[in-house]
């Protein structure tokens, strides 16, 4: 996997001094780096520059995130209206977009600001995650930070990883998940992380990575990285989302799996999730423009209760059905769960239905005990 360089890197000088700040600029020397009083001088040029959203990524913004860094998952179902099964995630938005191109990512619909951008008010962060963790001390939380950005791909630059993981090893009610498409995990080896840190990869078929996910790390590069961690005694868990049906999709999530236990310990792997392709209608017209020699936006996909896109139900249920199976086969005791899916769909495919969020969520933690 090529190391992301920045053409450019903006700091807003509210974060000029901030420990991130110093770790990018130091990784990123012979880099052009302007001092910015305030981003609203970026939304101005991109609105008047209006850059391709590949062209946008080529600039670093270090910036001071000026909302909430913690919040509940947005697929949660305390959502007015939502009806998915959900996990009782959290998520932390320590960064926002991401430079490599998955021809899916719902952030090219999503994101109106275009820039690669890192919130460097890392004390605002860590301040706000103790206030939270302290006041619920019988919660158990799982925190993760890949929602509106890869956790570990700007890890090189930016050593965020150093700092999250320092923080959530001495939380006994809270464990970090860091999930990435990238090989990037140099600094989590030599970190003291008493096992509340999770590792996990994006995974999906070789020949899905090398068409659909550019500028990834292959998927040799992902299960060497996830060795290596769970060598150094970090739980590692795989999300096999989104699955892509294609004519030979049963040999390559086939091998994909083997390629898994082959590699790392199953008493390593803390889950496993499965989640199907799922698109926006304006997601599948920008893939189009972007990605024209991608096969995704032409598959048999239908909308569905939350105004996504999505395969037939009888499909998906055969693919998850057939996947979670040949998990079972290697080890039977590996945590398989669904993201974003319907009740009637865990009932096909499990035989039943998680009681609440917290349970599915406690279950999923019993693994790492």
């Amino acid at each position: 996997m090529q190391p992301y360089r920045p053409e450019k890197v903006y700091v807003e000088r509210s974060v000029e001094s901030s420990p991130v700040t110093s770790h990018v600029l130091e990784a990123s020397r012979g880099v052009p780096v302007a001092i910015i009083d305030s981003i609203d001088v970026l939304l101005e040029e991109s609105k008047r520059w209006n850059p391709a959203i590949a062209k946008a990524k080529r600039y670093l913004l270090l910036a001071k995130h000026r909302g909430k860094f913690f919040k509940p998952c947005p697929g949660r179902s305390t959502r007015p209206g939502a009806a998915n099964v959900c996990c009782n995630y959290f998520v932390i938005n320590y960064a926002s977009n991401c430079h490599m191109e998955c021809s899916y990512c719902y952030l090219q619909s999503y994101l109106n600001f275009p820039y690669l951008t890192i919130y460097a008010n890392l004390p605002d962060l860590l301040s706000e995650l103790e206030e939270v963790f302290t006041a619920n001390p019988h919660q158990q939380f799982r925190v993760g930070t890949g929602e509106l950005a890869d956790s570990l791909a700007l890890d090189p630059l930016t050593a965020y990883s150093t700092f999250l993981v320092s923080f959530f090893s001495r939380r006994p009610n809270a464990v970090l998940e860091l999930k990435t498409k990238s090989n990037c995990v140099e600094r989590l080896l030599d970190i003291d992380h008493r096992g509340r840190t999770v590792v996990s990869w994006s995974v999906a078929p070789s020949m899905i990575q090398m068409l659909e996910e550019h500028k990834t790390a292959s998927m040799d590069q992902r299960l060497q990285a996830a060795s290596l961690c769970a060598r150094a005694g970090y739980p590692v868990a795989f999300h096999l989302d989104p699955m892509i049906h294609y004519s030979e999709w049963e040999e390559g999530y086939k091998d994909l799996i083997a390629g898994i236990f082959d590699t790392i310990p199953p008493e390593s792997i803390a889950w496993i999730s499965l989640g199907s392709l799922r698109l926006t209608p304006a997601l599948k017209q920008i893939m189009r423009e972007r990605f024209p020699k991608s096969f995704l936006p032409l598959g048999e996909l239908v909308p569905c209760e939350d105004g996504k896109l999505r395969y037939f139900k009888p499909l998906r249920v055969e693919m998850y059905a057939r996947i979670s199976g040949w998990i079972r086969e290697r080890f039977q005791k590996t945590p398989v769960y669904m993201c974003m899916e319907r009740p009637e769909i865990w009932e096909k495919v499990f035989g039943g239905i998680p009681s609440s969020e917290e349970n599915l969520g406690n279950q999923l933690l019993v693994s790492l005990e």
